[in-house]
């Protein structure tokens, strides 16, 4: 009997492995629907509510019944693309997906709109190139977000959309409402004329320029006619002629006196921060004071953000962190930082531009018996933007900013045979806060009360080891301004008063340890402004005009300022203007020696004294012609300016009078072309400037010579090409070379100091520079985007020389050169979310 139980165990063996496999081969065979339904229903005490059509001829695989319910139901919509939705502890919806398609379309222009999202919980799509976008939801109830840059954001509802066909949903862009576009992508997209007469930037809207993959304002107004930088720094802008000093410099109404990382090669104004930067170069609302060469004035956004953003990136030089966050419905917050990667790594176009910024200074290369080391430069910025609506008709603006820059070297030299090593280094730092009030009394009255205080420090200090000697240098400039102003508006007129104050100090130090030697100049200076403009502006015609007064109590002075601009349409493609403006500013940046500060920032500002350093003043007015017919646009205008008051100390000399402490003046005229064709996806432009830029200093050997940014000739030719993903820019930049003196030949040296010929009578090689940038945009999910990007500056690898400078040799002189940045490459990489 055991044995005949030994000889069925392998029998039973068998049989019951084959009961195991042929129970899991059922489960693995599909089986209606509706009875898996059933079985999960009595499983776990749940009603399944639904249309028996939409589940009829369904099978699927069986869940595993060790799966807790949620999962079941995960399973089963990836099975039958069905809607699961839980509407209580008992009960569970399915239903079909609801498709949605439609197109989003420009409001006003009644275009496609490539590249804008489509939002909701469940499913997120973009726009094509014709706008259209199709997704698939789960419910009626499910909230659409339709976002694109430039527009106002559209939220609503799935069952408010046309379920049965594919509609058109129409979005308004987002604008001011005295800030009318009057000529819509007057370069590329997102650079615009407005109805007051400036050019605006908007980079919510904006494409790409070549050489640029960061929005930077003051790289981007250099793409301008009339707007350049004859040594290719973004602090040294000269418009129209006119030096940098001369140009107002606003960031959301604060005055700024630092422009620039990399002591200029950069913007210090984070590009993120910034959504709108308007340019003025003549006409000037009566409001904005100083500046009598140009405005640049930099605006964050104006509106309450309901929706949380943010943006982490970095580029070769920098890392960046950008978020715009919500504080409830009626408060919003921006904050944005950058810091350079020096401390992290050192990139090659981090070495480019710092040997560019070292170039010819005691950073670079210093005496023979002197060695550097551990050369190290960093920078830094952080900015904040506060917006909180105290009511349907109030808003209050707050605004913080700092910049940093930092230049350090050690010195080495074997003092009385003793090795000493001492630093030596140069740092320039802004901080400023402002606070703007708004209350709109009515629809048709409004008052705006803005107040800020703006500080700026410059500080060097220069080693001298061999001596045992310590220099050092501050420049600080302490600003304090409050603007009250009024506007009451009708369909077809605005008028505006207002009243403003301004507190300037500036102090200047320089202090020697060994000898003893302090000075320190300290100097203040107080303005009181009154203004009153009237506009007239319809669709054919447009006239602004006003009046500005300043009174300087120091020096019991009343300054009159009218101003004015006109507008007429004469046909339907062609308009005429006029514009005029007299302005004037009492703080000018002088150079004293070419070595202050290192000679790596060696320009410091100063105040008015009436005397030495005069009030600068300038009379301007242009005449302008425009046409645009089918994406032709020529803009053709000629104008004359006059600024009374520089000194040969503001205007950067090199050569001779390098040393002149003269006070003159400067007359410009000249004309600017542009032609831009813009096609569906392309934009394409070619400007051209002519400029007669002429000094007159009684006092000196020549009465009156070409200005040192006499840049009389100039041309840009680029091109653009721009959809939902791409944008792709290439251009080239071409200017004659700016003035210089000479030695005089055969007699280059008397009495050991440089002999020169007549001022200004030679000019340094044409400057040329081609460039070319890519950025790549994608959606990773309905969460994040990306964007990825490149550039190159000077593909040729130029060598454009843009100053020299001589000192003697025994009995010749010998030239010295600076050259702007050779090929330069950046890439740049951020993430959206």
């Amino acid at each position: 009997m055991q044995i005949k139980i030994k000889c069925y165990i392998p029998i039973l063996l068998i049989l019951l492995l084959s009961s195991i496999s042929i129970h899991g081969q059922e489960t693995d065979k599909k089986l209606p629907l509706k009875q898996v339904l059933d079985e999960i229903s009595t499983l776990h005490i749940i009603t399944f509510n639904y249309e028996s059509s939409y589940i009829s001829d369904i099978k699927v695989f069986p869940p595993p019944t060790e799966l807790k319910l949620s999962s079941k139901i995960a399973n089963l919509e990836k099975q039958t693309n069905l809607v699961f939705k839980r509407v209580s502890n008992l009960v569970i919806t399915i239903s079909k997906p609801i498709k949605l398609c439609g197109y989003i379309k420009d409001a006003s222009l009644q275009q496609p709109i490539p590249g804008a999202t489509i939002n909701g919980i469940s499913a997120y799509s973009i726009t094509d190139d014709n706008g259209y976008f199709e997704l698939e939801l789960n419910s009626l109830e499910e909230l659409l977000t339709v976002k694109h840059l430039g527009f106002k954001t559209i939220k609503r509802e799935v069952k408010y959309f046309n379920l049965e066909q594919c509609g058109s949903l129409y979005m308004l862009e987002q604008h001011e409402q005295i800030s009318a576009v009057l000529i819509d992508a007057y370069l590329v997209k997102g650079i615009d004329i407005e109805q007051d007469w400036t050019t605006s930037v908007d980079y919510d809207k904006f494409s790409l320029l070549p050489g640029l993959i960061e929005s930077d304002v003051l790289q981007t107004v250099q793409a301008l006619p009339s707007i350049l930088s004859v040594d290719e720094t973004v602090s040294n802008i000269n418009i129209r002629g006119g030096s940098n000093d001369q140009n107002l410099i606003l960031w959301d109404d604060i005055k700024m006196y630092q422009t620039g990382h990399f002591f200029g090669l950069i913007s210090s104004f984070n590009p993120q921060m910034t959504q709108t930067a308007s340019i003025i170069n003549n006409g000037s609302d009566v409001s904005l004071n100083d500046g009598v060469s140009g405005t640049i004035h930099m605006k964050t956004e104006s509106k309450l953000n309901t929706d949380f953003e943010g943006i982490i990136g970095a580029n070769f030089l920098n890392a960046e962190l950008f978020s715009n966050i919500p504080l409830g419905k009626k408060s919003s917050l921006q904050v944005a930082s950058r810091k350079s990667l020096d401390e992290f790594v050192r990139t090659p176009t981090y070495d480019v531009y710092f040997n560019r910024i070292t170039q010819n200074t005691e950073a670079e290369e210093n005496t023979s018996e002197v060695t550097n080391s551990n050369q190290d430069f960093n920078f830094y910025d952080a900015s904040l933007r506060w917006l909180h609506k105290l009511s349907d008709k109030e808003l209050i603006r707050l605004n913080f900013t700092l910049a940093s820059n930092d230049l350090s070297f050690n010195e080495t030299a074997n003092v009385e045979d003793i090795s000493r090593t001492r630093q030596s280094s140069v740092s320039q730092n802004s901080l400023a806060f402002g606070f703007n009030y708004k209350r709109q009394w009515s629809n048709k009255f409004n008052s705006t009360f803005n107040i800020y205080n703006s500080d700026y420090e410059l500080q060097a200090k220069n080693v001298d080891i061999l001596a045992g000697q310590l220099f050092l240098q501050k420049n600080r400039v302490s600003e304090t301004s409050l603007k009250l102003e009024n506007v009451f508006k009708t369909d077809l007129w605005q008028h505006k008063l207002g009243y403003s104050f301004t507190e300037t100090e500036v102090i200047n130090l320089n202090d020697i340890d060994q000898p003893r030697f302090v000075r320190r100049d300290e100097e203040v200076l107080r303005e009181h402004g009154a203004f009153l403009q009237t506009w007239f502006n319809n669709n054919s015609f447009s006239i602004r005009g006003g009046i500005r007064a300043n009174y300087i109590t120091k020096y019991e002075k009343l300054l009159i300022e009218p101003r004015f601009s006109i507008r007429k349409a004469i046909s339907e493609n062609f308009e005429i203007e006029a514009l005029g403006e007299y302005k004037h500013q009492n703080t000018s940046q002088i150079i004293n020696f070419q070595n202050d500060f290192l000679g790596i920032e060696k320009r410091r500002w100063q105040l008015t004294d009436n005397d030495t350093i005069p009030i600068i003043r300038s009379k301007q007015a242009s005449i302008g012609l425009l046409y645009k017919n089918k994406g032709w646009l020529f803009d053709a205008k000629a104008y004359y300016k006059t600024v009374d008051g520089i000194t040969t100390q503001s205007q950067s000399f090199t050569t001779k009078y390098e040393s002149a402490r003269e006070k003159g003046s400067y007359d410009v005229y000249g004309f600017e072309l542009l032609f831009r064709k813009q096609f569906k996806n392309l934009s394409s432009w070619l400007s051209y400037s002519y400029i007669n830029n002429t000094y007159t200093f009684e006092n000196l050997e020549e009465i009156e010579f070409p200005s040192n940014f006499d840049i009389t000739h100039s041309f840009t030719f680029g091109t653009t090409y721009s959809n939902n993903r791409w944008n792709i820019s290439a251009g080239l930049n071409y200017r004659l070379g700016k003035p210089t003196s000479i030695p005089l030949a055969d007699n280059e040296v008397i009495d050991n100091e440089v002999n020169y010929d007549e001022a200004n009578n030679e000019r340094l090689v044409d400057y040329m520079r081609i460039d070319a940038s890519a950025l790549y945009k994608f959606m990773i999910n309905k969460t994040f985007r990306s964007e990825i990007g490149a550039s190159v500056w000077n593909i040729e690898d130029r060598e454009n020389t843009i100053n020299n400078y001589y000192r003697v040799n025994n009995i010749s002189a010998t030239q010295f050169s600076r050259y702007s940045l050779g090929i330069t490459s950046n890439i740049v990489f951020r993430l959206y979310f």
